[in-house]
């Protein structure tokens, strides 16, 4: 028995697919589960709705369990084969169609599920699929007493215990297509290139015996060398070598230089011009033609080299240049945040200091605020005093002024103490101060009148004149109090 599948997207295509009946099959619907939708076409599209929640590309999961001609699979068997497998993948309990489709007497079963878990929105995992399958196909054998057969992942011993070769995977169905089309089996030209390949001695008498044996030697996208024969098919070079891998095969290729060969579908082109006729002096124009390109190649890469080259220049001073102005701008916000920092503390601060005066409407609380506003105002003065002055720096405008402010009071101390050596010795400032004014007659009537002397008359009573004491009001009561 033998299973393959893999997960997959187009449900359409694969819905027109296993309806479609070729020369000579029978295809047929046994089983439409968990879908709204009861035909095959319809079924896969709403499977595949399913992944418009998801990122998942390949929302559908497509399988085919073929048992060898002579022992057929009842309907019962084919149920608890495909139960089997779905457990095996992980997709229990998801939707699932099974079409049976029937060619020459022998019957394959096709089953298609949906991936998508719809209780979390994700995709099913459909990791080590391969060897899920051997597996499940081993323990069908072993449970419906089928012949075995030897699988190339799991169960790798003979019948006797002992380690056998790896066989060879069979043909996908896009190279049995390829068959069908070109009339050439994959398993003859697998037998031809490998007795050319152990033949040859380096890649060059390879590439050359090929060559007279009808192939086209091509690089491949994906794959590192393709065969194209004559018929216009295409061949993997690495699976048309028995025992070879694609690492050693690229170290014995190593002298051959890949861009001097055409591309597949150059090649192909070159097959059907021969098959079509073409003259030697063609094929030399071809020739020609493939080494201008691969000169043209050595010398784009060249270009592009030294292009990459001033590319890196200009990148790596164009980064700079934005690390510049990134630094200064950065530091530019720095000062404007700064100053709006400052700024704004100011303003609380005198928003602090109108708060504190508006506390209250009467003299003492204005009082206190003033009061303590000054204390505020001193404190930073003396915070921000000016430094000493250093020897031969001319001073500023407030030492000068504190210098003319000594040099006053020198003399005032001065003119005190020549007063009181002439006037004896007195104590009394203003006779000390009057010691050294030139005294005119009217300045000593005026002082004269200002003691009371003068006239006879009795001297001024100050206390009258006191700002704080009450006069008398006309009458001898007293004035109201304002």
């Amino acid at each position: 028995m033998i299973i393959k599948g893999g997960s997959r997207g187009e449900g359409a295509a694969l819905g027109n697919y296993l309806q479609h009946k070729e020369a000579d099959e029978r295809a047929t619907v046994l089983e439409v589960k968990g879908t709204v939708a009861k035909h095959i076409v319809g079924a896969l599209k709403e499977m595949e709705a399913y992944a418009d929640g998801t990122k998942c590309e390949k929302p559908l999961y497509h399988a085919i369990i073929s048992p060898q001609p002579d022992h057929p699979l009842s309907r019962a068997q084919l149920i608890e084969s495909v139960d089997l497998l779905e457990k095996e993948l992980g997709l229990q309990g998801q939707p699932r169609i099974i079409v049976a489709h029937e060619k020459d007497g022998r019957e394959h079963y096709h089953i298609a599920w949906a991936r998508i878990d719809l209780l979390t929105m994700k995709a099913i995992p459909d990791s080590h699929n391969y060897r899920k399958h051997e597996e499940v196909a081993r323990e069908l054998e072993r449970r419906f007493d089928h012949p075995r057969v030897q699988g190339a992942h799991a169960e790798r011993d003979g019948p006797d215990g002992a380690r056998v070769e790896r066989p060879d995977r069979s043909p996908s169905r896009a190279e049995l297509r390829q068959e069908e089309r070109t009339g050439i089996k994959g398993k003859d030209v697998k037998a031809q290139v490998t007795a050319l390949f152990r033949a040859s001695d380096n890649a060059e008498a390879f590439k050359t015996a090929l060559e007279d044996a009808g192939y086209i030697l091509a690089r491949g996208d994906r794959r590192d060398f393709v065969l194209v024969d004559r018929a216009g098919g295409d061949h993997s070079l690495a699976r048309r070598i028995v025992g070879m891998k694609a690492a050693p095969l690229r170290d014995f290729m190593a002298s051959l230089d890949r861009n001097s060969l055409p591309s597949v579908e150059e090649a192909k082109v070159l097959v059907r011009d021969r098959l079509s006729g073409y003259s030697d002096f063609d094929q030399q124009c071809w020739q020609d033609t493939l080494a201008a390109n691969a000169i043209e190649a050595v010398r784009d890469s060249r270009k592009q080299d030294a292009l990459d080259k001033t590319t890196n220049a200009d990148a790596i001073a164009w980064e700079d240049a934005l690390a510049d102005h990134a630094i200064a701008r950065a530091r530019r916000e720095d000062e404007l945040l700064w100053e709006w920092r400052r700024q704004r503390a100011q303003d609380r601060k005198e928003n602090r200091l109108e708060k504190s005066y508006a506390q209250g409407a009467d003299y003492v609380t204005q009082s206190q605020a003033a009061t303590k506003h000054h204390k505020q105002r001193q404190k930073s003065i003396d915070n921000h005093a000016p430094r000493p002055r250093q020897p031969g720096e001319p001073a500023g405008d407030d030492e000068r002024l504190e210098e003319l402010l000594r040099d006053h009071d020198r003399d005032r101390r001065r003119a005190e103490q020549a007063g009181s050596a002439l006037s004896g010795g007195a104590k009394d400032p203003i006779a000390a101060a009057l010691g050294s004014v030139e005294m005119t007659e009217g300045l000593q009537q005026r002082m004269d009148r200002m003691q009371g002397d003068a006239g006879g008359q009795s001297p001024v009573n100050r206390d009258d004149w006191a700002p704080d004491k009450q006069r008398e009001a006309p009458g001898g009561g007293r004035t109201r109090s304002r």
